[in-house]
């Protein structure tokens, strides 16, 4: 009989496909749903620190056109940042309540202290796990890129000295020394890296010149960057590899664990899918591991890993005929 469970990032998993952190996992009726369509976790929607401070700023434009006291500014930025918490901790509570599986807590913080506040509360409020989202654009050349690893190594060892859950990072692709990076991460005490963040993609409107959202969901060809890169790491890093982007369907997520990867998120697969799709993966890949002989995961993990197929490390291509 083929078992596909797995142990990842201190969790026990019925499967390898974790439903990722978006608008699918911020009510306990979506928790609920994934659940039954078979995933094995969930991340809840970010809890981002910078729409709680965004709320704030337009509560006070608000009362500042109302010629209310400056000071009352302090009072709104409390209460506010207090009443989001405590809303997202009671969203921890009740699908903790709901269903079986593993859920995940997610946050995201722009100033240092609060990566730590949060993290403690979300531990109390009963999260099975937590997933450090931080990602960063190296858009400032006035910082270097020591800096945003150091940032990422201090919130690493800050948060495990206030909690007990297992908690992992998900991180950017953005780093001219992305593999020393990621493997410097790997040897803190966090339980396993989630690779990668998908960046918002900005456009334009031309009629209106002005700047817009791009394409919000990824596409099946986006895996290519996460497993070149599970693929490089999955031979070194000292934490478990959790592929995320691209992965739409059950060949995305063979490819991944071949590549070394542990476990998986899919979101946009199942925006674009409905939930429906979670299933048909896990139908997918139960076939292929019978029709290969794999018994359990481990038996193909890392099979296609960067160990012997250096051509991970290509960028360029190769002309392979004259017709080229």
């Amino acid at each position: 009989m083929t078992d596909i469970t797995v142990k990842v990032a201190g969790l026990e998993l019925k499967n390898p496909i974790i439903a990722g952190s978006s608008g699918l996992t911020e009510t306990v009726e979506g928790v609920k749903t994934l659940e039954t369509a078979g995933a094995a976790a969930v991340v809840l929607k970010s809890l981002f620190e910078e729409q709680i401070m965004n709320d704030v700023y337009e509560t006070i434009g608000a009362a500042q056109r109302m010629f209310l006291h400056p000071e009352l500014s302090d009072y709104v930025k409390y209460f506010e940042e207090k009443d989001a918490v405590a809303k997202y901790l009671d969203l921890i509570k009740k699908a903790k309540a709901a269903v079986t599986i593993p859920v995940i807590a997610s946050i995201n913080c722009g100033s240092f202290d609060k990566w730590v506040e949060f993290a403690s509360e979300i531990e109390k409020a009963g999260a099975d796990a937590l997933e450090i989202n931080y990602y960063h654009l190296p858009s400032d050349p006035t910082v270097t890129e020591q800096a945003y690893l150091a940032t990422a190594m201090n919130i690493a060892k800050e948060v495990k000295k206030y909690i007990s859950i297992p908690f992992t990072m998900k991180l950017g692709y953005y780093s001219d020394t992305l593999a020393k990076d990621l493997l410097t991460i790997s040897r803190t005490d966090i339980s396993g890296l989630v690779l990668f963040n998908r960046p918002f993609y900005p456009d334009i409107d031309i009629n209106a010149e002005k700047i817009i959202s791009g394409y919000p969901y990824s596409t099946a060809d986006e895996i290519s960057n996460s497993l070149r890169w599970i693929a490089i790491l999955s031979d070194f890093a000292e934490t478990d590899l959790i592929a995320a982007t691209g992965v739409h369907d059950g060949k995305g997520i063979i490819k991944q664990i071949l590549a070394g990867a542990k476990a998986v998120q899919m979101t946009s697969s199942i925006y674009l899918n409905s939930s429906s799709v979670i299933k048909k993966s896990l139908v997918e890949l139960t076939d292929w591991m019978e029709k290969k002989g794999y018994k359990k995961l481990d038996d193909f993990r890392g099979k296609l890993s960067r160990k012997d197929n250096s051509i991970y490390d290509r960028v360029q291509f190769l002309k392979r005929g004259k017709e080229e």
